[in-house]
């Protein structure tokens, strides 16, 4: 019986094991692979080449594209288990008009730690008394009660 015990809790441990979960999403080994593209000489095709498919782009003046490496794992048990960052760097690609690289830039963890966020936000286009909002709701009211007859219905309510 005592063996039994002993098969069970040596069961138990060697399936344990004590290496932390890591979730990966992204690029992987985004800041070793950004070395080897060189500025003013890289193209489209040798970016897609060593990074593959870009997780963003953004058409301005240029191009820009936004490649993302981020990696969780489990915090400590004082936390209860909830994820917890450990490496999120984000590269962001330049690209002329030609298919050439213009600039790089990698931010890491820290250096997004660094970046000042604008508090501003902007008003809505309207307000509830302006010709916009009354004319899209009597466009509203004419969709939901199109023969009117909700309003006669009030009508004959209120004479009652």
């Amino acid at each position: 019986m005592n063996k039994l015990y002993i098969f069970f809790l040596f069961l138990i441990l060697s399936n344990c094991t004590f290496k932390p979960v890591v979730k990966h999403h992204g690029v992987p080994f985004l800041e070793k692979k950004q070395h080897s593209l060189v500025v003013n000489k890289a193209n489209k095709n040798d970016i897609r080449k060593i990074l593959g498919v870009p997780s963003t782009r953004s058409k301005f003046d240029n191009d820009l594209w936004i490649y993302i490496e981020r990696k969780q794992t489990q915090s400590k048990l004082k936390n209860l288990g909830r994820m917890k960052i450990f490496k999120n760097d984000v590269l962001i690609l330049e690209i002329d008009k030609y298919g050439i690289l213009r600039k790089k830039k990698l931010y890491n963890k820290d250096d997004m730690q660094n970046i000042k966020l604008v508090d501003a936000t902007t008003e809505t286009g309207f307000s509830k008394k302006s010709f916009i909002y009354n004319f899209m709701s009597s466009m509203r009211q004419k969709v939901n009660d199109p023969l009117g007859q909700r309003a006669k219905k009030r009508k004959e309510i209120n004479q009652r």
